[in-house]
C-alpha cells in the first residue's frame, strides 16, 4: 500500500503545483510567466523522483506504468492499482484547485492551441522522448539513476519550454484527465490519452532495439 500511497501523493504533487502554476499565471495576469510554468513542471517531477523514486519508481503517470509493462519491467497485476493510485492523486489536486480557485474556467486543462491532429503528434512525440529518457536512465548504471531526477525533470521542462504553448506539453494522461473533467472541458481528451500512450509504448520497443532485446517476447 505504501507504493500506491506515494504514486497518490506524487500525482497530487504534480498535478497541483504543475496546473496550478498555470492557473494562478491567468490569476495573476501573467506573473508566473510560460518560462515559470514549464520550470514548476520540471522541478516538481524532478523533487517527485528523488522523493518516492525508492518506494514506488514515481511513475506519476499511467503511460509510463503502461509503458514499463510492456517492457516486461513491470508487473501485470500493478498497472491497475498504479493508474487508480495516480488518478486519485490528480483528482484530489484539481478538486482542491477548484475549491481555491473556483472562477477558473480551465483549472489548467491542456488544450490544442491549434489544429488537434498538431497536437496529437507534438505530444505522441514528446512522451516519446520522455519515455526514452525514462528506460534508459532508470534501466542504466547505479551512476545514471542517481541523475534520474535531474535527466527526467530537465526532459519535462525542456519539453513544456518549446511545445506547451501548442499542445500543453502533456505526456501524461491523467495530468490532461482531471483538470478536463472537473473543468468540462473534455472536448479533446482523445488526443491526451491515445498520444501519450502510444509514443510512449514505441519509445519501449525503440529501447528494446537498441539493447538487443526480443520485441514481443
Amino acid at each position: 500500500m505504501k507504493r500506491y500511497l506515494a504514486e497518490i501523493i506524487g500525482t497530487f504533487a504534480l498535478v497541483f503545483c504543475g496546473t496550478g502554476a498555470i492557473i494562478i499565471d491567468q490569476q495573476s495576469g501573467g506573473t508566473v510567466t510560460h518560462v515559470g510554468v514549464a520550470i514548476t513542471f520540471g522541478l516538481i517531477v524532478a523533487s517527485m523522483i528523488y522523493a518516492i523514486g525508492d518506494i514506488s519508481g514515481a511513475h506519476l503517470n499511467p503511460a509510463v506504468s503502461i509503458a514499463f509493462w510492456v517492457a516486461k519491467l513491470f508487473p501485470a497485476k500493478e498497472v491497475i492499482p498504479y493508474v487508480l493510485s495516480q488518478a486519485i492523486g490528480a483528482f484530489l489536486a484539481s478538486f482542491t484547485l477548484k475549491f481555491l480557485f473556483p472562477t477558473n474556467t480551465t483549472l489548467g486543462s491542456t488544450l490544442p492551441a491549434g489544429d488537434p491532429m498538431q497536437s496529437f503528434v507534438l505530444e505522441f512525440i514528446l512522451t516519446f522522448l520522455l519515455m526514452f529518457i525514462i528506460i534508459h536512465v532508470a534501466k542504466g548504471s547505479k551512476e545514471h539513476g542517481m541523475f534520474a531526477g535531474i535527466a527526467i525533470g530537465g526532459a519535462v521542462l525542456l519539453e513544456a519550454m518549446f511545445a506547451g504553448p501548442i499542445s500543453g506539453a502533456s505526456m501524461n494522461p491523467i495530468r490532461s484527465i482531471s483538470p478536463a473533467i472537473v473543468s468540462g472541458h473534455i472536448e479533446h481528451l482523445w488526443v491526451y490519452l491515445l498520444a501519450p500512450i502510444s509514443g510512449a509504448i514505441l519509445a519501449v520497443l525503440s529501447w528494446k532495439i537498441l539493447k538487443n532485446k526480443e520485441l514481443f517476447d
